[in-house]
């Protein structure tokens, strides 16, 4: 359900109403607030991550084939000990600390972060070839195990205002993005300006974005409140909704469940479709 006092257990409940299929069995609890006292963001944190680590557990045992997590909120859980970044990075650690990617999807356009949860100035000083590579890579991997694409045709949306235009907008498109889009044989890198139409109107199976806002940007415009978080590169599937807890509006009942709805569907879709493969 993500953090208690957010409105993740009311978007559960919500998303939970209607039936996903015959087949799927739910597993898992909540309980809102805590006998009518609001958690402290150590309480909140630390009850967070336990559930987290519980499903990553049960999903790690092959008892569950796939997670779906509520929003959360990063800074209890660095309150109670968990000093991730976000969630992604989380499983990554309880999986065994193996590299992963974040993946944000709506409709047809899929959009892999290259970097997360970073400052921008840390952001650019992270983005390197290598790192480029190694997210594109599991891009494909999952494109095509998760999703059944054979030949995932990728996308690396540049750093500079039009791709740098040839350096007169900084370098580090030509420098580092190149290459790395010559080594994945992806397009690009292209202007963030058309790179993710191009992708809505079907020409690319994913983008890879270099830092966190500009993907995100892409994805929430075109699809708020459908839009799912999806981590690639875990031996499980793990799916959330691409919103936070909400503390304002929290309580209330009136949180928009399409996403945590869409999170569910997603899960089940791909579930179905390994198992269809015999994966």
């Amino acid at each position: 359900m993500g953090d208690p006092r957010g409105i993740g257990p009311e978007v559960v409940r919500k998303a939970l109403r209607q039936p996903l299929d015959a087949d799927v069995r739910i597993v898992g609890g909540w309980e809102d607030g805590g006998g009518g006292k609001t958690p402290s963001d150590l309480e909140a944190g630390r009850a967070t991550a336990q559930n987290i680590e519980a499903a990553a557990r049960l999903a790690l045992s092959g008892e569950a084939d796939a997670i779906v997590t509520g929003p959360v909120n990063k800074l209890a859980l660095h309150a109670a000990g968990y000093r991730f970044p976000g969630v992604t990075e989380f499983l990554a650690h309880i999986a065994g600390d193996i590299p992963v990617a974040m993946m944000l999807t709506t409709g047809r356009l899929r959009v892999v972060l290259v970097t997360t949860h970073l400052s921008l100035r840390d952001a650019i000083a992270t983005v390197t070839t290598e790192r480029v590579v190694q997210t594109g890579r599991i891009a494909t991997d999952a494109l095509r195990q998760w999703w059944g694409i054979a030949a995932p045709r990728l996308a690396l949306c540049a750093l500079n205002p039009h791709a740098g235009e040839s350096g007169l907008f900084g370098d580090e498109d030509d420098r580092l993005l190149r290459p790395a889009a010559t080594a994945l044989d992806a397009a690009g890198p292209l202007p963030a300006d058309t790179v993710f139409v191009r992708a809505l109107r079907g020409e690319f199976d994913a983008v890879l974005a270099p830092y966190h806002d500009v993907g995100m940007t892409a994805v929430k415009v075109s699809g708020f409140g459908t839009g799912v978080n999806v981590t690639l590169g875990l031996p499980f599937i793990r799916t959330s909704p691409d919103h936070g807890t909400a503390f304002d509006i929290a309580g209330k009942g009136i949180a928009d469940a399409g996403s945590m709805r869409a999170s569910l569907e997603l899960a089940v879709e791909l579930v179905g479709a390994r198992r269809h493969r015999g994966d």
